[in-house]
């Protein structure tokens, strides 16, 4: 590890463009849009404005598994914002998500239109929508502190140890060991609780674990930051049985598709507007097309 130079902050903090690392070019201080720029609306109820991040997954994961249920009105459109080329800042998506993240949700099912924010909240918009992966009674509680559980760690997961593990242009050992410690310590939470229920919520299936699933369940298979073997996460048996079992679902198969423009062609499905889409447009079928075809 190498240490940085001994910095003291000065009087007032003035933006250094140059000091961005990795995402000098989409980072910024202030809100608000970029550039002019109108979200396409496809033929369906809902219409998701996505990447296939944690956060992402999350709301096609349920947005698939609705489906699954026979909830024709879940059926929806997912376009693609890459948020590597500033797509989050255009006018259009600011208009859905003033603070300019993904995932963003525009429900049009009524007579006008509402957008909704931030993955837990679109978790709990659908959920309570459609009567569907929200149990109640005391397990209601239960589940709702999962799901804000995970809304409170994951930026220590991702912001803290993911940035300065993978990301920094600097490897500072305090950083990383700080937030190694804690990814450590949720991990141990959620192995504890595990131990004792087949789900976070209870016996069921519910939001708690779609929103805790794209983060903790990656995680533990070493598929976040590639830290498997750093943070040793095959240790905590109980996280990896319910990391398994989930992905196991066929809807978490095909949520985790949505929207995904790296990896496995096979994986990759740029956007989503049937659900045959995952058995003709995925990217593998996209370039054969291509290859066929001269284009």
């Amino acid at each position: 590890m190498t240490e940085p130079t001994a910095y003291a902050p000065p009087q007032i903090w003035t933006w250094n463009k140059e000091n961005g690392g990795r995402f000098a070019s989409i980072n910024r201080p202030i809100a608000g849009p970029t550039h002019d720029k109108d979200l396409p609306v496809g033929k369906h109820p809902l219409q998701l404005y996505s990447l296939a991040t944690p956060n992402g997954v999350k709301v096609t994961i349920m947005l698939e598994e609705l489906l699954a249920l026979g909830h024709s009105g879940a059926e929806y459109d997912a376009w693609l914002i890459k948020i590597s080329d500033g797509d989050q800042f255009g006018s259009g998506f600011v208009a859905v998500n003033p603070n300019s993240k993904i995932p963003a949700l525009m429900d049009r099912s009524g007579s006008t239109p509402v957008r909704v924010f931030e993955s837990g909240s679109i978790l709990l918009h659908l959920a309570e929508k459609f009567g569907a992966f929200m149990p109640t009674g005391a397990t209601r509680a239960e589940c709702l502190s999962w799901l804000f559980w995970q809304m409170g760690s994951a930026p220590y997961l991702g912001g803290g140890f993911g940035h300065f593990y993978a990301y920094a242009p600097t490897k500072i050992e305090y950083a990383i060991d700080r937030f190694a410690m804690e990814t450590k310590r949720q991990l141990d939470v959620l192995d504890r609780r595990l131990a004792q229920s087949e789900y976070l919520a209870g016996a069921d299936y519910t939001i708690a674990d779609m929103a805790v699933w794209p983060w903790y369940g990656a995680l533990a298979k070493g598929r976040l930051y590639s830290a498997g073997e750093f943070l040793q996460v095959q240790s905590y048996s109980h996280v990896q049985r319910w990391s398994d079992a989930i992905a196991a679902r066929p809807a978490v198969q095909r949520g985790r598709k949505v929207n995904c423009a790296w990896g496995e062609l096979s994986d990759q499905l740029h956007e989503r507007h049937d659900a045959s889409d995952f058995e003709t447009k995925t990217q593998d079928k996209v370039e054969a097309g291509k290859a066929a075809t001269g284009g």
